[in-house]
Parts: structure tokens; C-alpha cells; sequence
């Protein structure tokens, strides 16, 4: 569905007397020369896509990414246009996990055309951020885009955000002296870190040409905003990989830690084992019933034994508790 469209002329919005649909209308009202319209939809239907692309001429290939919506982040350029992909991102806290969305922007020399899907990074803040500061709105389709990716970028930062915070958790969780099994979640927070990293990355080279003016259709004017962006995707992107560096060592950390749990329970064993043997290697020779045996027939044979057991578990209790086995 569309969700809004407006003609802007010298940084600011046009009253255009027409149905949100009517495409023709929209760009006839753009009559001089920096204006330009900005069309927004929201998981459009096939059909009102096409409608839209016969309405400025976008190219059928292009529609067809932003309808399946299952593109990695890109940016191609075609004979009159622009098609740049972005994935947006948000966190799911009590699951660990990072869902996706994605935008699709169609650039032309006069309109600008957002298509998204999924519920992150909603456009229409963008778009009401923009129109209130008219010297960045001036800079045309320029500045819608760079509207668009600061505002996903924006949310690849809280993201991250998130993840730093449950990383800090596994951290302390690995490293306290409670026993826990952290495999899991590390296992999960590796896999959305990858799912974060997808996203990211592809993007920093789109960016980098719009801030070194390298593109068609992109003002060379919009390169500072455009280099503040790339500076947070970078940023981003610096703290992911920190991030997975971290819960490798977590992981290590943790396999190192459950190793010497397992050694101290073997030793805890082995001790318990040896104060059961030997009562049980007294009483195996006491019980033999042997004739010439001293202590068989003495009256404090009985009760020598089982001092002796008593005395030979305390020492080795002593023996097990002073090397740390017990």
C-alpha cells in the first residue's frame, strides 16, 4: 500500500490537490526544475508496483527485486535510474535474535520511490525528520536517500547496542563461579552476529561512492552526509567484529572451564573412591576367618578393626582435603 507521497520544491512540501495514486498528477505538479516527488509504499502488491514503474519508467528487473524482497544489500545503476538495496534490523531481546526487513529505493533525477517491507526502521519518521530541516531537504533525492540510510544505520547501532549488552551477559556467565552451560547462547549470538554482519557490510561500499560523489543522480553536495554515514557503518561494523572476537574467547573459556570442572569431579571421585577401598580392604582381611590370624581370636579384635578403618579414612580425608581434591 502506499503510505504517503508528496512533491517538494526548495526544501519543502507542495499542497498537491491529488489522489496519493495518481502518479501523473504528482510528477506534472513537479513542474521546475529542482523539484521532485517522494513516493512511499509499504509491502506493495505486484500491481501497484507496476503501476508505479510504468509511471516512471523504472526498469522491470529492478521491480522485480523489490518485489521478492530478498536481496542483499546493493546499489545498481541503470540507464535512468538508481535501485539500492538495505536490509534494516531490529532485536528480539528475550530470544536473542536479530529479524530483518528490507527497503528497496528507486533514485531518478526527479523522484525518489521507497518500497519496504517488514516492520523495521519506519520511513515515515524519516520523512517528517526531513521536512522539518529544509537546507538538507533542498539537496533533492539526495537527501531523501541519505534520510533512508541514516535512519537504517541508526538501527544497525541499536542493534549492536543490543548485542554488546548480551555479550557482556555470556561474558559474566562464562567466568562466574556458578556452574552454567553457555554453549548455546554463544552458538545463537555467533549466528545472529552473522545475520548483522550480512546486512552491514555489503552496504559500506554504496556508501563510500555516494560520499566520494562517485554515482549519477547522487549530488556531489550530499558527500558530508553522506561520509558521516559511512563513518557509523564502519563503527558498526568495527564493534561486530570485536563482538565475535569476544564470544570466540568466551567460548574457549567456557570448554577450558567445563574441562577442569570435569577434572575436579574426577578427582572428587578418585578421593571418594579411595576412602571407600580401603574400610573395604581392612574388612576383605579381617574376614578371612585364617587360624594363625593374631587378632581373630583377641578380645579387642573387633573394635582395633574398626578403629583402623576409621583412622585410615580420616588420614586419607586429611590427605585428599590438604591437596585440594576434596
Amino acid at each position: 500500500m502506499i503510505v504517503d507521497s508528496a512533491v517538494y520544491r526548495g526544501g519543502r512540501r507542495l499542497p498537491v490537490a491529488c489522489h496519493p495514486q495518481d502518479y501523473a498528477a504528482l510528477r506534472t505538479a513537479a513542474s521546475e526544475h529542482h523539484d521532485f516527488v517522494w513516493v512511499g509504499l509499504y509491502e506493495p502488491s505486484l500491481a501497484e508496483l507496476s503501476d508505479i514503474a510504468e509511471a516512471f519508467a523504472l526498469h522491470p528487473l529492478a521491480v522485480e527485486d523489490a518485489v521478492v524482497a530478498h536481496q542483499r544489500p546493493k546499489l545498481e545503476q541503470y540507464e535512468n535510474s538508481l535501485f539500492l538495496v538495505l536490509k534494516t534490523l531490529w532485536y528480539v531481546d528475550q530470544d536473542d535474535a536479530v529479524e530483518t526487513g528490507e527497503i528497496n529505493v528507486f533514485i531518478g533525477p526527479r523522484f525518489v520511490i521507497t518500497v519496504r517491507h517488514g516492520r523495521g526502521s519506519p520511513l515515515s519518521d524519516a520523512r517528517h525528520a526531513l521536512e522539518a530541516q529544509q537546507a538538507v531537504l533542498d539537496h533533492g533525492p539526495s537527501a531523501v536517500v541519505y534520510a533512508v540510510v541514516d535512519a537504517v544505520v541508526d538501527g544497525y547501532t541499536a542493534v549492536v547496542a543490543d548485542l554488546q549488552t548480551d555479550v557482556d551477559e555470556v561474558e559474566t556467565s562464562v567466568f562466574s563461579d556458578r556452574r552454567t552451560n553457555d554453549a548455546n547462547r554463544i552458538y545463537t549470538l555467533k549466528r545472529e552476529l552473522a545475520e548483522v554482519r550480512r546486512s552491514v557490510l555489503p552496504l559500506r561500499d554504496p556508501m563510500r561512492r555516494f560520499a566520494g560523489g562517485a554515482v549519477e543522480l547522487i549530488s556531489a553536495d550530499a558527500g558530508p552526509f553522506f561520509r558521516d554515514v559511512s563513518d557509523h557503518l564502519q563503527l558498526a561494523a568495527d564493534e561486530l567484529e570485536s563482538l565475535d572476537g569476544l564470544l570466540s574467547t568466551a567460548f574457549d573459556a567456557h570448554l577450558a572451564r567445563v574441562a577442569v570442572q570435569q577434572n575436579d569431579d574426577m578427582r572428587k571421585i578418585s578421593a571418594g573412591i579411595g576412602l571407600a577401598a580401603v574400610p573395604m580392604l581392612i574388612a576383605g582381611v579381617y574376614g578371612m576367618n585364617s587360624d594363625n590370624m593374631p587378632e581373630l581370636h583377641w578380645t579387642l579384635g573387633y573394635p582395633f578393626s574398626v578403629l583402623l578403618m576409621v583412622a585410615s579414612c580420616a588420614g586419607l580425608f586429611w590427605f585428599f582435603k590438604r591437596s585440594g581434591w576434596l
